[in-house]
């Protein structure tokens, strides 16, 4: 009966998990496409749009190392809800939002919650299941990021048309709830009984050098690059990263333990979530820019228009999460990264004659390489370090997934202002503000004006899918470098990567 009961805890753990990561992303594609309705609901600008993204991706990537370690000393699935509570109370402060800078600090907050799911999801589940198993529970993980990334874009279109989009964050509420339930009566507690204190001197150094370097990019096009904010700004941010890595190397407990990286394969697989993010997600803003604000979509026919690339992602999920089992590690992720940058290439070429279907190739490629990527990858995280540092493993691969999308999307945007500013010179739109270029909706009188303004647009946003792809290519060069099966972790019982048995089965 014994036995029973804890097979009956594993799956509800695998359940609980996948409604909080269901819960996290689905808001996160749902906000996408509403951005150009809150946008004109608040009068927010280009750049508070950007903080509508990089509010919550800070925030998480600031403390998803300390809830990490924290979990790991106080109990993984404590620190699980506290993350679901404070998310759910953060999504109703958003829909209660009235202004730009009200909406971003309750994103600020939901993204504090969110490092915490984040930063013990994938360790409870290596906790919970082992062997093959473990697999397949992956597996069924990566599914449900494909279900969220297929169901979001369209759910967001037609909640935010049909009744507005405060509602979608009111969505998160009763779900957020239901999962606080399963979780503290169904799931197992797991910790680290040999874990440390808390890195406070890590988590300032990193949290407040991490900030300057996101506003500087935020604001570097407005204030000057050459302004004495914008400068001490980024001279700050690297003084307080130098530091934390020294900090890091000298302390007993870290938060971001530095010795994982001996392991190429740790390396590896956090640059490909850095370069997954930092190309593919960060570009979702400015593509939902161009489909809304450029061609004059809906947001549910915006949402429409990702669904190749969002049923691809589905479709293709459990499959990865299968075929992890017997094709090599870097093959899959390396392979699905290349694959994403060539889809971004395939976006470019865009005019102001195109239609929505010349984005219509790169969304079905770019829905293959992120499930490709995104299973193997989650999996590998927790594979390759020792099962009591799962917690930090996962929340270190997680950071770089978040410092992705909070550096991408200012980077992308900081160069998309910089290029349209500088084509504009000389012409009819030339006063007018860079960021106000970049949002796609200049009220230009006739045609003609409106032609020359998409010409403008368009060009901007073909050179920063350019840029993208070459983050992607990057990533996927330093994924097949650094990956190699012999540095996953065997006592673990999960079964290695086909390219690992060699080394294991000589090794006794």
């Amino acid at each position: 009966m014994a036995d029973r009961h804890v097979e009956d805890r594993k799956w509800w753990t695998l359940g609980a998990v996948c409604v909080a990561t269901f819960m996290l992303l689905i808001d996160i594609t749902i906000v996408n496409v509403a951005l150009p309705d809150i946008a004109k609901a608040l009068d927010s600008s280009f750049t508070d749009l950007q903080w509508v993204i990089d509010a919550y991706a800070l925030s998480l990537a600031a403390l998803l190392l300390t809830w990490g370690a924290t979990s790991d000393r106080v109990g993984r699935r404590y620190i699980f809800v506290v993350g679901l509570a404070i998310f759910t109370v953060a999504s109703l402060g958003c829909a209660l939002s009235t202004s730009p800078t009200m909406l971003n600090l309750a994103r600020a907050v939901q993204g504090v919650g969110g490092a915490a799911m984040f930063a013990t999801s994938l360790a409870l589940l290596a906790s919970a299941f082992h062997g093959r198993e473990r697999g397949t529970a992956v597996g069924i993980w990566g599914a449900t990021i494909g279900a969220a990334v297929a169901i979001g874009p369209l759910a967001g279109g037609a909640l935010t048309e049909t009744i507005g989009w405060e509602s979608i964050f009111y969505v998160n509420v009763p779900i957020g709830i239901a999962a606080i339930y399963i979780s503290l009566t169904r799931v197992a507690e797991s910790k680290d009984p040999d874990a440390g204190p808390n890195d406070w001197l890590g988590l300032v150094t990193f949290s407040g050098g991490l900030f300057l370097l996101i506003f500087a990019l935020v604001r570097g096009n407005a204030e000057g690059w050459g302004s004495t904010l914008i400068v001490s700004f980024l001279v700050g941010a690297a003084i307080l990263l130098v530091a934390f890595i020294v900090v890091e190397a000298r302390i007993k407990y870290p938060m971001f333990d530095l010795t994982l990286f001996r392991k190429p394969t740790f390396g590896g697989a956090c640059i490909a979530a850095f370069a997954l993010s930092a190309s593919m997600f960060s570009m979702f803003l400015y593509l939902t820019l161009y489909l809304q604000n450029g061609l004059g979509l809906s947001p549910l026919e915006a949402g429409l228009r990702f669904l190749p690339l969002s049923l691809l992602s589905f479709f293709v999920a459990p499959l990865a999460g299968r075929l992890s089992a017997r094709v090599p590690i870097r093959a899959l992720i390396g392979g699905g990264m290349v694959l994403v940058g060539t889809a971004l290439l395939l976006m470019r070429g865009l005019s102001a004659s195109s239609e929505w279907t010349a984005l219509l190739g790169g969304f079905i490629v770019a829905g293959i390489g992120v499930a490709l990527v995104n299973a193997p990858l989650a999996s590998t995280a927790v594979s390759v370090v020792p099962p009591q540092r799962a917690g930090m493993g996962s929340g270190i691969n997680s950071t770089f997934r978040q410092v992705g999308i909070a550096t991408g999307t200012a980077g992308l945007g900081a160069l998309f202002q910089h290029i349209l500013a500088s084509d504009a010179a000389g012409g009819p739109l030339a006063r007018v503000p860079a960021e106000v270029l970049a949002q796609g909706r200049v009220p230009v009188p006739g045609p003609a004006a409106h032609e020359a303004y998409l010409t403008l647009f368009t060009d901007g946003l073909n050179d920063i899918l350019l840029v993208a792809a070459i983050v992607a290519f990057a990533g996927a060069v330093l994924s097949f470098a650094l990956i190699r099966g012999r540095d996953f972790v065997a006592s673990q019982g999960a079964a290695p990567p086909p390219e690992a048995e060699p080394e294991l089965t000589a090794a006794g």
